[in-house]
């Protein structure tokens, strides 16, 4: 199976930098602009569309041209539990040792309340193994596509990826015999 993860567009909070996680944030007058133009590969144009359940998802599944996207709930944002409407700049100021540590347990961060990286890579290869499509566009959040990349490249969260993340392209990934990997990243999603 080949997977097409598609990023939603910009909202209000990603402008002033806030974490999202599952408060349920509209695309922003940009975001919306921003998709509408852009579109799936002509090799995904028939391909079932899935959407996390939050409205920035679905309503960016609308504009890249899939107006009914099967709603998925495992591809919901991570959940940042305290973090959420907070930027890391004031969770750092706030307490910054909390956050070094917090964040040097990889995959296992888990912030207050909240859910780790771990369990969102875990609930993505779950969904998958449940499909039998050829092809699937899910479109969903930028937690949940860091956790694609740890699952297929075996990266642990505690460095950067070894690659520069367009984060307004699609990110192309194989799903066989419960192991994701990368197919290609940074795929132009422009019309």
């Amino acid at each position: 199976m080949l997977i097409l993860f598609i990023r939603h567009g910009r909202t209000d909070w990603n402008a002033a930098r806030r974490i999202q996680g599952r408060t349920d944030i509209p695309l922003s007058a940009d975001g919306r602009a921003e998709q509408a133009e852009r579109q799936v590969p002509p090799t995904f144009a028939a391909a079932r569309c899935l959407s996390s359940p939050l409205a920035r998802a679905r309503e960016t599944a609308e504009l890249i041209g899939s107006p009914e996207p099967e709603i998925a709930p495992a591809l919901i944002e991570m959940d940042f539990g305290d973090w959420e409407g907070r930027t890391h700049a004031e969770l750092m100021t706030h307490d910054p040792e909390a956050m070094h540590a917090a964040e040097a347990r990889g995959l296992d961060m888990r912030p207050p309340g909240g859910e780790s990286p771990r369990e969102v890579m875990d609930r993505i290869v779950g969904l998958l193994a449940t499909r039998d499509d050829e092809r699937i566009v899910a479109v969903t959040h930028k937690g949940v596509i860091r956790a694609g990349f740890a699952a297929a490249l075996g990266w642990d969260m505690t460095d950067d990826l070894p690659f520069r993340v367009d984060w307004q392209a699609g990110h192309l990934f194989s799903f066989q015999d419960g192991e994701l990997s990368l197919v290609q990243a940074n795929l132009e999603l422009s019309r």
